[in-house]
This record gives structure tokens, C-alpha cells and sequence, in this order.
């Protein structure tokens, strides 16, 4: 538990830890957010059926998921080239559009990007 890793401060965290200069305080702000995340992560997210999981996959396999590609994850659903025929595609990005941005998070989290 006590183990030291190297950690790229890129431009979410710098921003996270703006203005901290005592190595304590950005661990703690660090090991805080990452808690409150994961604990966002085992309360939010949507249920969903194989073949939805499976268009989600397709859609999110080029990568990077940034906050405005999983906004966009309704509109992905309808214009996917996923062509499963047991796919209802209107109920899926339905229930993308009306998910908070957490279960979006979440969604995607569990899909692994």
C-alpha cells in the first residue's frame, strides 16, 4: 500500500492540483479523487444487454473516450455501422441521452476505455 510510482501529471491533474506545492497535500488530493471516482463508478452506469455492450464496444474501440465522445454516445449509437439486427438502436441512445454524465462515465468505464 505504500508503494511510490512515478505519476505523469498531465493536463486534468495539473489542473487538479494547481496551486499545492507540499508533495503530501497533492497525494491526498490525488488518493481523494481517484476514492470519490471509483465509488462514482460502483453507483452509476447502465445496465446493458450483450448486443448493446457490444455496438458500445464497437463505438468506443478507436480509443481515448474524451467527456464530449461519451456526450456524443446517443448520436454514435443511431449512426453506428454496428449491424446487429437485435440491436434497438432508438431505445439504446434513449437511454444514452437521458443517463447523467457519471452513468456515462461509468458506461464507459466498464467497457474498459
Amino acid at each position: 500500500m505504500n508503494r511510490k510510482t512515478p505519476l505523469f501529471f498531465g493536463p486534468p491533474l495539473a489542473l487538479l492540483t494547481e496551486g499545492e506545492t507540499n508533495t503530501m497535500e497533492i497525494s491526498g488530493k490525488v488518493n481523494r479523487t481517484a476514492e470519490r471516482y471509483l465509488e462514482i463508478l460502483k453507483h452509476h452506469g447502465l445496465e446493458l444487454n450483450d448486443v448493446e455492450r457490444d455496438c458500445l464496444k464497437q463505438i468506443c474501440g478507436f480509443g481515448y473516450m474524451s467527456p464530449e465522445d461519451m456526450r456524443d454516445l446517443p448520436d454514435d449509437v443511431l449512426f453506428s455501422p454496428y449491424s446487429d439486427p437485435r440491436l434497438d438502436r432508438e431505445s439504446l441512445a434513449a437511454r444514452l441521452e437521458a443517463a447523467t454524465f457519471a452513468d456515462l462515465v461509468a458506461t464507459v468505464e466498464a467497457l474498459g476505455f
